[in-house]
């Protein structure tokens, strides 16, 4: 009997994975909103890579649904709405859904699995973390533009299904330590504010070393708050948690060489909070850059450059993109 994925929050990052699998043959049925949708509908379903991979299916070939409903004949699903809807999807979840099946988070930011856990109880709840991230490009394709493997909590319901992501070029990588993998890799994502405001394409933003001087204290603050908390960030990208601050400051000439692994960016990629801003929808700021605030306040300390992040978001979200260059914000950012 075929085993059926539903991956719940098709967005960017949710139909392109649920449309790899498609095309490996699985059984996948994509639940989303109307936008993806009609997306779909103008320019059928074209994934592409910088590995310069192509998966083209017609639009009317995809199964994208706009109704809940279709999490009942799941078997396994991805969910992948943004983490300001945790709540609520679990909620249709609980609704829906058979209450044997597993449920994997693939979504950004930290503790999200334990929320589903707080509102699925007695149902099989596993994080993950994706790495790589995905834009929606004008011409309709859904491009992953950097690199990275699935990482998943450890368990024994996905030894089934590990075969069919691997055939869909997204193997996943089983972890005991994904608490510590998510940590590891919002370090990275506190980059996502600096994409979104720079206006710039990751790969141009990174090799400005303005920029990278304020990652480096937006990641200098974080591992100071995980250090009191007691926690130690996983290595998810080439270098190690640690390091990466120095990095970051390396002049120009000798971070495009020490770094040159770090910079294999396809010159397309953006941060997905950029196209969230573009499309006038609310961030995950607050699962970002925001959860670092909460963590230190949450042990009696401040994190007034990630703080500082979040205000300036919440100001683009509101209209009122502010004009910064990287220097601007660099000396704003040490002066707090």
């Amino acid at each position: 009997m075929t085993m059926r994925i539903v991956v719940l929050g098709s967005g960017s990052v949710g139909t392109y994975v649920g449309g790899a699998l498609l095309d490996a043959g699985a059984d996948v049925v994509l639940i989303g909103r109307e936008r993806m949708r009609q997306r779909l509908l103008q320019h059928g379903l074209v994934l592409t890579d910088m590995q310069q991979r192509e998966v083209r299916l017609a639009g009317s070939d995809v199964p994208y649904s706009l109704d809940p409903q279709a999490l009942a004949g799941a078997d396994l699903i991805l969910l992948a709405v943004k983490s300001s809807d945790t709540a609520a999807a679990a909620e249709l979840i609980l609704q829906h859904a058979a209450a044997t099946v597993p449920v994997l988070s693939l979504q950004n930011g930290i503790g999200n699995a334990a929320i589903l856990r707080r509102c699925l109880p007695d149902r099989p709840v596993l994080a993950g973390m994706v790495p790589f991230n995905v834009v929606q490009t004008e011409d309709g394709r859904l491009h992953r533009g950097t690199q990275g493997e699935l990482m998943v909590e450890a368990s024994p319901l996905l030894a089934g299904w590990l075969p069919l992501f691997a055939r869909a070029h997204l193997p996943l990588v089983e972890r005991v330590d994904v608490v510590e993998v998510q940590w590891g890799k919002l370090l990275l994502n506190l980059n996502n504010p600096l994409n979104a405001l720079s206006g710039l394409p990751l790969k141009t933003q990174l090799s400005q070393r303005a920029w990278r001087r304020c990652l480096a204290l937006l990641v200098d603050e974080a591992l100071a708050t995980l250090d009191a908390a007691g926690i130690v960030p996983a290595q998810v990208a080439k270098i190690a948690p640690r390091r990466l601050p120095l990095l970051l400051r390396l002049p120009n000439w000798l971070f495009t060489r020490v770094a040159a692994q770090m910079l294999r960016i396809d010159p397309e990629a953006r941060s997905s909070m950029w196209e969230d801003l573009q499309a006038g929808r609310r961030t995950e700021i607050d699962y970002l850059n925001g959860a670092v605030v909460a963590l230190a306040a949450s042990l009696g300390r401040t994190a007034p450059a990630n703080q500082q992040l979040v205000t300036l978001v919440r100001q683009a979200e509101n209209g009122a993109l502010p004009a910064l260059d990287g220097k601007t914000l660099w000396r704003q950012l040490q002066a707090r």
